[in-house]
């Protein structure tokens, strides 16, 4: 399910590990190479500098030793009297000690700066600050590239324009805010931002159905719409059979009344699973039959009601005024788009046609186990602002799946 879309999605981690790890190197080798001609004089020059610069060397260029009590006079003082012994002034000694002592180093957070811009790379430094708060940032614009590619395999996989520009910008919004652990990998934190991206967008408007079945005031009326041909009378059969056995009782009603066969179709189905069906003659009003299914659920205790529509094309405006009087008239609890999850962005579009004729409160995608892109699976939530609620897996009875979009992002990230 979904293998090519899979396949995408982990070329893009392999390409934007690849970018975000070669710029990492290239960051640090940077940082080391700066650093290089830096250091400070080696402790022989340095003892060499000092000796230089105070008054004992200047005296002593010559080749004289002075004695040890020898002392420097100020320039504004009056000379003494050779031999006088009188005592020097304790201020000149003091400057001569002060004048031999190395200045203390600058402390101050400004001397930290400084000595950071002077490092040689500000990449370097910013790295190593990361590292000792044991945090290493990952830049998105390293992995641009791959980030471009991924938009292009989206919409090869038939997800919508729109769909597929957030979910790059969601990529890229979470690679802004991210940071990694010492102990994590930089797939790691590509694979989250992909995750959180994915799931911003397949997640929209999502609900537990069983829940709501559960509280909801029985009879519980759940119609179905879409088009001819993509499995939506199997799929009604699917969920009597899927609602039977989690304890609930139901029925079904023909709302096809214009296609020829449909009464025969759906009443093989109704009897397979041994569940009564209400239907009335070809050409009927389906809203009638889909009411008089609610009048026999409510007499006789029946907990859901599931109704057929005639399938029609979205461009058909007769049979979408069909669906809004059935909405008018019957006032179902739920109404669900079916489509099939192979039809891409067709079923896209659909779903966005559909919902503005008759809102819908979720979507049913048929024959998913044949579908390479996932394109409509990623599309349908963001575009409607309704949820997937479940997916058609082959053609029995059981082949129908709730729908969880956490369990569809493990499958295309490879966390089966």
């Amino acid at each position: 399910m979904f293998d090519s879309l899979k396949d995408k999605l982990g070329k893009f981690r392999e390409d934007a590990e690849e970018e975000a790890e070669a710029a990492e190197a290239e960051t640090t080798e940077t940082g080391i190479e700066g650093t290089e001609g830096t250091e400070g004089p080696t402790a022989d020059e340095g003892d060499e500098a000092r000796r230089e610069s105070t008054p004992e060397a200047d005296s002593t260029a010559g080749g004289v030793d002075e004695p040890a009590s020898s002392t420097v006079a100020r320039p504004d003082a009056e000379p003494e009297p050779a031999g006088s012994g009188e005592p020097v002034d304790a201020d000149v000694s003091a400057g001569a000690d002060s004048a031999e002592e190395p200045a203390e180093p600058d402390e101050s957070p400004e001397a930290d700066t400084a000595a950071d811009e002077g490092r040689g790379s500000g990449g370097f430094m910013h790295r190593a600050r990361s590292l000792a708060t044991g945090k290493i940032v990952i830049d998105p614009e390293v992995i641009e590239g791959p980030l471009d590619d991924l938009e292009i395999a989206l919409l090869e996989s038939d997800v919508e324009l729109s769909v597929a520009n957030e979910i790059i910008e969601g990529v890229r919004s979470e690679l802004e805010n991210a940071t990694r652990g010492m102990t994590q990998t930089v797939d790691d934190v590509i694979e989250n931002a992909l995750r959180e991206a994915l799931l911003e967008v397949i997640g929209v408007g999502q609900f537990d159905f069983d829940e709501r079945i559960a509280e909801a005031e029985k009879p519980v009326t759940i119609t179905f719409t879409g088009v001819n041909g993509v499995g939506k009378t199997t799929t009604i059969a699917k969920l009597s059979e899927y609602l039977e056995k989690r304890g609930y009782s139901t029925v079904i009603a023909n709302g096809d009344t214009y296609r020829a066969g449909a009464n025969e179709q759906i009443r093989e189905h109704a009897d397979a699973l041994g569940t009564k069906l209400i239907s009335h003659q070809q050409g009927g009003d389906p809203a009638a039959v889909i009411y008089d299914a609610v009048e026999y659920a409510e007499a006789h205790d029946v907990d859901v009601v599931l109704g057929d529509t005639a399938g029609r094309l979205h461009t058909n405006e007769g049979l979408m005024d069909q669906l809004e009087k059935i909405d008018r008239v019957v006032g179902p609890d739920m109404t669900l788009f079916v489509d099939e999850a192979v039809a891409g962005q067709d079923a896209v579009q659909r779903a966005k046609k559909f919902n503005d004729a008759a809102e819908i409160d979720g979507a049913v995608l048929t024959k998913a186990d044949a579908d390479a892109n996932g394109g409509a699976a990623i599309s349908i939530a963001y575009v409607t602002g309704k949820p997937i609620l479940f997916l058609g897996t082959g053609q029995g009875y059981d082949d129908i799946e709730r729908f969880d979009p956490e369990w569809l992002v493990d499958q295309l990230l490879g966390e089966e």
